[in-house]
């Protein structure tokens, strides 16, 4: 079979790529070959050589790369350095993708012998690595040890001498434990009521587990204000990173805090716990780094990946230490009962004996009239001795109510005279025998004898006090008046008859004494007093006493009244009574009893007190309610606001018409207290605008409403306007005056002066343009923002203090902003928590809290799109916003 093949010319064209295979020198190649392969094709070309030149082309172009490739790997074997450069380059990302066990297994050998070789060369260097890591470790935990050492000796020495401390040591004896093991299981009671896991790095909460009864609110929050007050210790006191807060105490709570490379353990303790539950807390920690290290070092809010740390956490919540109910040791206290009971009882009966005798003793001694020379106790028998005046108590009566056996006191007392003024006054009493209008009584430590006696008594008085012993009480008679029966008798009959000469109605015209007798005579009004009656309390015998009186009707006003209301029996609305002693009648009374009160004051004796009638109106019923009615307009008339323009009284009824302003008073409200009829009333007002100036003052504060800073007075009929306002207000003013100027009233405003407010309104748009910005993740402002703070905290006082003089109250609000990193429930916990700790820094530099409000928005409120080159950054932040109330 021949077949014929025409040449194919393709078009030259060179490669793109020194490495590529030409693949125009390729085809032609080929087809050359196909030529040769063909017999036919070989018959006609015999010139062609069996080595064929191109066959050596053809592998140039197929596997010239390989060859080429394959010369500078073999070249690159015969140089060491240059092979140790090559594996370098890629011996990292090889050891980072071989698998740990089968790298661990290959490395450890030479990994081991390459340390072993440095540490035996230099020490010190393995020591400067170690040194930062393993330092802080061991301070912590000797530190825990020390504790743990002071409370076990704390506990110890606290309850060593109590009962419990029996009861412990009786366990420690039955169980083998020392004693402190005993003490800190009974005493350190604890329970674990909540974990918290805390991301290092953004304080979002990974994980929290909750025990069992236990409360709390928003963990979210919680976890976020536990990162803001860490923040803000470290910030506050230039902390290292790697430090932190361990315990923080509130009352009956701890919490503690354990640090691991990603996240923060935090437990919440309630009780007393001891200082190991420190390793079970941080051996907990160390097993969740073990298993979920690279979930928690790139922890941005999705816990879907630890799933699993809430059982290890769970763990945590079960540790608790509760009260041992462990039963009572009756066998030791029965013991201990059996010996201490009869020892205590037989001291208790003796100390018990003791103090009565010693409260009976101490009984006597305050009692006067009593020495207590000598006493003593022996063989459960009692002996005192001393002396005793017979005047004082018996001190065998003493004994009752001390519970002291009577038969077990043995007493010796020596009978004595006390100089005690009690006693001797006693004596005096006894001896002298005053008589009744004689009273002895004690004085400063004297014996004071006051009234009268006779002259017999007072001698035997004399010698008594001449008698008492010396050293004794003084006894002073001198305020003893010395009477006869009846000297006495005539001093009493005197006072009596003056008593009666300052009686009223009542004229003493003789009076003598005879034998023993009394005789008085004289004029009596029937109206005055009795004068047998004034005898009771005189000391006057009433049989020794001879008395005539003759009647007589006294012309003093005060009898004079009596008659006059007797006899003309004045009605109730008239009043009788005595003016400078003249008698006088006011009230209303009808025609008829005013005549016969001239007629009385006609008939009164010459020399007798006037009666004056003038004052009584003679009124009918008619008359007296037209009086009332005519008293009830002239109160309108007074009335400012209102005008009375027609008045009458017709058929019994009263009509009134006039003007009154809405701000008035009620006319029908000043009727009450008139007695005038309402029903009988009829009346007509039209409304009007009255311009009293106190009724144009509430127009104006309704219609203008001033400012704090202004007021408004009236001053000799002037409205004055005095204070600082804003412009606009003075304009509304000032047109109110030209109105009120055409109506005759004046509006002075010329004290009024503009409020300047353009300082304040540059102050507030100062502090609202100034946002405190926050790090990722961060609650606590950076360093770089304190002198932001500063600046911000004096603005916000001074704008305070400049709002309050201008009559207005200053509020600013601190929004708290986050960027859209993470999630939106722990974006608004960390906005809220922004806004609070920018109110504690201000607070620290002197802004009142009152004056500071916080609130979160979370990502809600952005200042510039998240999308922007700076939106993350410029979202983190606290703004302020100024109100003025």
């Amino acid at each position: 079979m021949t077949s014929t093949v025409d040449p194919i010319t393709l078009p030259q064209r060179t490669a793109s790529n020194d490495t590529e295979i030409d693949r125009e020198a390729l085809a032609r190649l080929l087809i050359e070959i196909a030529r040769n392969v063909d017999p036919d094709y070989r018959a006609r070309f015999d010139g062609v050589p069996t080595a064929d030149p191109r066959m050596e082309t053809l592998r140039q172009l197929l596997v010239s790369r390989e060859i080429s490739e394959l010369s500078r790997v073999t070249h690159l074997l015969d140089e060491p350095e240059q092979l140790a450069a090559a594996v370098g380059d890629v011996l990292s990302s090889a050891a980072a993708r071989a698998p740990h066990a089968q790298l661990g297994e290959a490395l450890a050998p030479a990994v081991e012998r390459a340390v072993q070789r440095s540490i035996q060369k230099s020490p010190r260097t393995l020591t400067d690595i170690l040194y930062p890591v393993f330092l802080p470790a061991i301070r912590k935990s000797i530190g825990e040890k020390i504790d743990q050492t002071f409370q076990s000796l704390n506990e110890t020495l606290r309850h060593i001498f109590t009962w419990h401390g029996l009861k412990w040591r009786f366990e420690s004896w039955r169980t083998g434990a020392s004693f402190s093991e005993v003490v800190l299981k009974h005493s350190l009671i604890y329970r674990v009521e909540h974990v918290f896991l805390i991301n290092r790095n953004s304080g979002l909460l990974i994980a929290h587990v909750t025990a069992d009864n236990a409360t709390s609110e928003d963990p979210q929050l919680i976890s976020s204000m536990l990162s803001a007050i860490q923040d803000f210790v470290k910030d506050s006191f230039n902390e290292k990173e790697q430090s932190g807060l361990d315990t923080i105490r509130f009352g009956d709570l701890r919490l503690w805090s354990e640090v691991g490379p990603f996240a923060t353990l935090v437990s919440v303790i309630r009780g007393n716990p001891p200082e190991e539950l420190h390793e079970i807390v941080r051996d907990v920690l160390l097993r969740i780094h073990d298993e979920c290290s690279q979930a928690l070092e790139q922890f941005d809010g999705d816990s879907t990946q630890l799933a699993g740390i809430e059982a290890q956490l769970q763990t945590c919540v079960e540790l608790k230490q509760e009260e041992s109910n462990q039963g009572f040791p009756w066998l030791v206290v029965a013991a201990a009962l059996l010996i201490l009971i009869p020892a205590g009882g037989w001291f208790f009966l003796s100390w018990q004996s003791g103090q009565r005798w010693q409260a009976y003793v101490s009984r006597l001694e305050t009692q006067p009239g009593i020495i207590v020379a000598e006493q003593k106790m022996r063989g459960g028998q009692f002996y005192i001795a001393g002396l005793r005046d017979p005047l004082g108590a018996d001190p065998q009566s003493l004994l009752s109510g001390t519970q002291v056996d009577p038969a077990r006191v043995h007493s010796q007392w020596q009978l004595y005279q006390s100089l005690e003024p009690e006693f001797v006054l006693k004596r005096l009493t006894a001896s002298l025998t005053p008589p009744d209008t004689v009273r002895l009584s004690i004085v400063n430590d004297r014996i004071v004898a006051e009234g009268e006696a006779p002259d017999t008594w007072i001698d035997r008085a004399r010698a008594a006090a001449r008698q008492l012993s010396a050293g004794g009480p003084e006894f002073d008679i001198s305020k003893v008046r010395d009477v006869s029966p009846e000297a006495r008798a005539a001093e009493h009959w005197q006072a009596y008859v003056s008593r009666l000469g300052t009686q009223p109605g009542i004229i003493v015209a003789e009076q003598k004494i005879r034998d023993g007798q009394f005789y008085i005579a004289g004029l009596r009004d029937p109206l005055g007093a009795d004068p047998q009656s004034l005898l009771s309390g005189t000391q006057v015998d009433p049989a020794r006493v001879h008395s005539q009186w003759q009647f007589y009707q006294s012309l003093e006003p005060e009898f004079v009244l009596k008659r006059l209301t007797a006899s003309l029996y004045p009605p109730d609305t008239v009043r009788l009574s005595i003016v400078n002693d003249r008698i006088v009648a006011e009230g209303e009374a009808p025609d008829t009893w005013i005549d016969r009160a001239r007629a009385a004051a006609r008939q009164l004796s010459a020399g007798g007190p006037e009666f004056d009638i003038s004052k009584v109106r003679d009124v009918s019923p008619e008359a007296r309610a037209a009086e009332h009615w005519q008293y009830y307009v002239s109160r309108l008339e007074a009335q400012p606001g209102i005008i009375v323009a027609q008045q009458t009284a017709r058929g019994g009824h009263f009509y009134i018409s006039g003007l009154r302003d809405p701000l008035a008073a009620d006319p029908q409200a000043l009727l009450s207290g008139t007695q005038v009829d309402p029903d009988r009333v009829h009346s007509q007002w039209q409304f009007y605008q009255s311009l009293d100036p106190k009724f144009v003052v509430k127009r104006l504060t309704a219609s203008l409403t001033p400012p704090k800073s202004v007021q408004l007075s009236i001053i000799q009929g002037r409205i004055v306007v005095v204070g600082e306002a804003p412009a606009a207000w003075i304009n509304r003013a000032q047109a109110a005056a030209e109105q009120l100027s055409a109506d005759g009233v004046v509006l002075d405003v010329s004290q009024l002066h503009e409020l300047d407010l353009a300082e304040l309104n540059h102050l507030r748009e100062a502090i609202q343009t100034t946002d405190i910005f926050f790090s990722s993740g961060k609650v606590v402002p950076g360093p770089e923002q304190v002198p932001v703070l500063d600046r911000l905290a004096g603005q916000i006082k001074e704008f305070a203090q400049d709002a309050r003089k201008s009559g207005v109250t200053a509020r600013f609000m601190l929004t708290g902003h986050s960027d859209a990193t993470g999630r939106e429930t722990a974006n608004a916990s960390i906005s809220a928590a922004r806004a609070e700790t920018v109110r504690a820094l201000l607070n620290k530099r002197g802004v009142a809290p009152e004056l500071l409000l916080v609130r979160g928005a979370g990502t809600f409120e952005p200042a510039v799109p998240e999308n922007s080159q700076t939106g993350s950054s410029t979202n983190r932040r606290v703004s302020v916003t100024v109100n003025l109330d």
